[in-house]
């Protein structure tokens, strides 16, 4: 099997309505000096628009990996995982739940929705950032994602 090669580069679908959570997030895609396209949607009926090209993200990217927060406005993130793995062309979508709950039947229920992981938002920014480049070294470099 062929390593990836660094010019590898994905589009990232970010779903997330804390201001200081896509913050922390995108100064981590810098830090670490992600190349990958970082995507922002600020809720799950916007998220949905985007996956499925609806309005004014008619000419929107296919994303290769989504992080979702659960707790989001208007449609939360376990209808958006409902949603999209119900769908036979979003469905292969890898989707990293990352969120603040650290709640069993939250993800038990991500799980059971075909959440690919679940990761708890670490609090603390060094370990925020350090949590973001490790989903990106895994989920880019080290697995193979669908075309």
């Amino acid at each position: 099997m062929a390593d990836p090669t660094p010019l590898d580069v994905i589009d990232v679908l970010l779903v997330e309505d804390d201001d200081g959570d896509v913050l922390m997030t995108r100064e981590a895609f810098e830090h670490h000096k992600i190349r990958n396209h970082l995507h922002v949607v600020r809720d799950g009926e916007e998220a949905l628009r985007f996956l499925r090209r609806e309005g004014e993200h008619a000419d929107a990217p296919r994303p290769g990996l989504i992080l979702l927060d659960l707790n989001l406005p208007r449609v939360d993130g376990r209808e958006v995982l409902a949603e999209l793995k119900a769908d036979p062309e979003l469905r292969v979508i890898p989707v990293v739940v990352l969120t603040t709950s650290e709640a069993e039947e939250d993800i038990l229920r991500s799980y059971t929705l075909h959440a690919n992981a679940y990761v708890s938002k670490p609090v603390d920014f060094d370990r925020f950032i350090d949590v973001i480049r490790q989903i990106d070294d895994f989920f880019v470099t080290v697995v193979k994602l669908p075309g």
